[in-house]
Order: C-alpha cells, then structure tokens, then sequence
C-alpha cells in the first residue's frame, strides 16, 4: 500500500479494517508493509515510518466511516457495511444514561463540537465529559475526536458527532450480519476470537446459526470462513 488511494480501495474492498494488526481482522498497518518508525519502542514506535499519516487521511476519505467498535479502539468502516452495524448503534443510543442521553441530544440539536466547545456549552467539567465518552464511542453512539493532520506537522482534533447515516439499515439481524461482514474481511479466522470483535458479544449461539443457514462456514475444526 502507497497512496491514500490504495487504502480507501482496501477498505472498500474489505469493508472494514483495524489500523493495527491486532486480530484476524486486516488491518490499515499490516497491508502498508514498512518498517516501524522505532523498532522495539513500543506503541507509536511500531507504527510505519512515514505511512502512518494514512491512518489520519483515510477517515477524511469520502465513505469512510471512523469508530471505536473494535473494543475501544479505531475501526474504519465502509459506508455499506457501517450500515450493518446501525441498528446496533441505534440500540446504544437508546440505552444511553443520563449524562450520555444529554451529551448525544445537545450534539443532534447543535451539531458537532469540540470536547473545550463541549465543556463551555453543557457547563460541565472536563472530568464529567470524559466520564460519558468512553461507552457511547465504543458502541458506535459517538464518533470523532480523533486527530486530524494537514501534513505531517499541522494538525487538529476532529469535532465529536453522533452517530448517524441519514435512513439508516433495515437490517434485521445486526449480529449475525456484522459478523458475516467481519468474517468476510477477514477471509478466514480463528472461531473462539470471531465473537471478541466487536463492542458487543453477539447472542449465544449465533455463529452455529449462520454455519446452518450457510452464511459461514467451518474449513477445518475451530475456523470460520466465508461461503463465497
């Protein structure tokens, strides 16, 4: 992978990546093939030595999707398979607490806004922000507040925004459909780490439902992989 353009058609193909290996998910890292920036160091020190601005211009990328719904850390999503998941995100929406209900109803009535625009306008201290951020992102309920880069050296913290892709997904099985989407870019991947993907654990028994309905399939003993 060289260019910008190459990772926005990886992600169309795919669907989904993460930005790190970290899983059999394929991740943004792992298909630019360069060395790490500090080898050993650890943390932004294995990130590729000069592509890593890819990770902050993709989400700028029209049809990209930006999130947190790889257990608290970033996942870009395709605009077709981000559909996939808008029930879900919807549901988080819904059961929001007080404090998030507030933050997600002054987004939707003001618009986006930084996390400084943020404390000013609710009135609230900067540890009560922090406290109602972390569940609505991982769930998919808030995006944003990630870094943006102009160039290597020009930067600037994104707006935070709720969760919204206009008329949504008449999707009636988000688990099972955000599953197939994350087999599906995955290729194949081991059975026990399928159901750790994501934010939310799919119901019991949901992966043994879609081998039967043939929307997965088991290649070998402990494996999951796509029909098609």
């Amino acid at each position: 992978m060289e260019t910008l353009d190459d990772a926005a058609g990886f992600l169309s193909e795919r669907g989904m990546l993460t930005r790190t290996a970290d899983s059999s998910l394929p991740s943004l890292f792992g298909a630019c093939h360069e060395e790490p920036a500090a080898p050993g160091r650890g943390g932004f020190g294995d990130w590729p030595k000069t592509k890593w601005i890819l990770s902050f211009r993709l989400g700028l990328t029209a049809g990209t999707v930006v999130t947190k719904l790889h257990r608290g850390k970033t996942l870009y999503l395709s605009e077709r398979v981000a559909r996939l998941f808008d029930p879900l995100c919807r549901q988080a929406i819904t059961a929001a607490d007080a404090d998030e209900a507030a933050l997600l109803r002054h987004l939707d009535l003001s618009g986006p806004a930084t996390l400084k625009d943020l404390e000013l306008e609710l009135g609230w201290g900067r540890a009560r922000l922090r406290r109602a951020r972390p569940r609505l992102e991982r769930s998919g309920a808030l995006l944003g507040g990630g870094l943006v880069f102009e160039d290597a050296e020009t930067w600037y913290l994104e707006p935070l925004r709720k969760w919204d892709l206009g008329n949504g997904s008449e999707g009636t099985d988000p688990y099972a459909d955000v599953l197939v989407a994350g087999v599906r870019a995955a290729v194949v991947a081991p059975e026990a780490e399928v159901a750790r993907w994501f934010s939310w654990r799919p119901p019991p028994g949901t992966i043994d439902r879609l081998v039967g309905e043939g929307r997965l399939k088991r290649p070998a003993p402990g494996w999951l992989a796509s029909p098609s």
